[in-house]
């Protein structure tokens, strides 16, 4: 009873009211973002706007801003040095530990795994002039790396930036974490954020670049395509990728895996967990560890607002260059080719190849160019993968 009567509660709520995270004080940016983090939210619940990543980025966003928690989740660190191996090991928090996997580059290759595991080569096997509209697609990184250049930053973030373009999240972030780890945040919110809307980007595109002539035409059902190609295709490509450009075996190694293990037919169980539970739980902890380097001292910047820019225009400038070099196929074929499926060039698989379909669709209800587009949009994942290690190689 006198050890109880002992106790100064006057000191244990003072401490409780200092540890308060409104009484902290924090920068105005963290509630600017809290709201951004709501419309986020807003847009992958309601409007499902690629949901799967953006609900973890945007919860991730939420929660680094909330005033106080920062030093929870994350960690402290020393006074203007805000890099990752800085955080103090006592105050490391469940957040920086759920980053380790961005900042050595682990969780990419892993998507990439389950992404390899889900997909399928045949349209693009059976059609090996596909390749040439997803390395057309290429085009919006090249020029966005250009201009990013121009307009003063690094080179390195400049090839941080402009792979964007390329409308594949994890290669975004794996090319970022190894030469500009700062604007992964910003970079991360931007590739997502494009891919899912997609449909609002490219069809304006689609219908611009093509007349209805060309969106009307109908390609012939593709060739069937063997057991024994399917399973030599991931280790040729390898092999020829990797001997010419062993930086980008990380992700295109990773990717062929997966699609081994899925056309072999004799690892079924390593091939059903690549594609769910490995890559469900490796989709949480990327979505959540980009959000959370979404800071508002950091991501409400001048500099924010340029990448974001700049990403667009690398994503458009990608889907216009995928178009157009199937227009220029269309012409040599004599009309075999509709240049719709030009804008799956992009490697967003398979939400690109779907709008191909429905432009395709709405002027010919009849008309299927699912499976035509499926070839330029997986080319298109293999495409940003040699991009991302022609990049590495160059400024890494």
């Amino acid at each position: 009873m006198q050890s109880l009567l002992a106790v100064d509660f006057g000191e244990i709520f003072g401490n409780l009211y200092e540890s308060m995270g409104f009484v902290q004080g924090t920068d105005w940016k963290n509630y600017v973002m809290l709201l951004i983090s709501f419309v986020l939210m807003y847009l992958a619940i309601v409007k499902k706007f690629e949901p799967m990543l953006l609900l973890p980025i945007a919860f991730g966003m939420f929660l680094i801003n909330i005033p106080g928690a920062e030093k929870v989740l994350w960690g402290t660190h020393p006074e203007g040095d805000n890099s990752y191996d800085a955080v103090e090991p006592a105050t490391r928090g469940l957040l920086w530990y759920l980053y380790f996997g961005v900042d050595k580059v682990i969780y990419p290759p892993l998507i990439f795994l389950g992404i390899g595991a889900m997909t399928d080569f045949g349209p693009l096997i059976a059609n090996p002039k596909s390749m040439l509209i997803g390395a057309g697609a290429q085009l919006g990184i090249f020029i966005a790396f250009i201009l990013a250049s121009v307009l003063g930053f690094s080179a390195a973030a400049a090839a941080a930036i402009a792979i964007i373009g390329g409308a594949d999240g994890p290669t975004a972030i794996m090319v970022t974490s190894k030469l500009a780890p700062d604007l992964i945040s910003a970079i991360a919110v931007a590739a997502y954020s494009y891919m899912a809307l997609i449909p609002i980007i490219q069809k304006p595109l689609m219908k611009l670049l093509t007349t209805k002539k060309e969106r009307a035409i109908r390609m012939k059902p593709l060739r069937q395509v063997s057991k024994l190609e399917k399973i030599l295709f991931p280790i040729v490509v390898t092999l020829v990728v990797g001997l010419i450009l062993p930086d980008s075996i990380t992700l295109l190694g990773m990717l062929m895996l997966g699609n081994l293990m899925k056309e072999s037919g004799v690892v079924d169980r390593l091939s059903t967990q690549a594609q769910n539970g490995l890559m469900n739980t490796i989709t949480i902890f990327l979505g959540v560890s980009v959000g959370c380097k979404a800071k508002g001292s950091i991501f409400l910047s001048a500099e924010t607002l340029a990448i974001i820019g700049l990403g667009l225009f690398a994503f458009i400038l990608g889907t216009i260059g995928g178009l157009l070099v199937a227009k220029i196929m269309c012409l040599v074929t004599k009309g075999k080719i509709n240049p719709l499926i030009g804008s799956a060039g992009v490697s967003a698989v398979p939400m690109a190849a779907r709008i191909s379909e429905d432009v395709g669709r709405e002027y010919d209800p009849q008309n299927h160019l699912l499976m035509h587009a499926m070839g330029p949009n997986v080319a298109g994942v293999i495409g940003s993968a040699i991009a991302a290690g022609v990049l590495l190689a160059c400024f890494g």
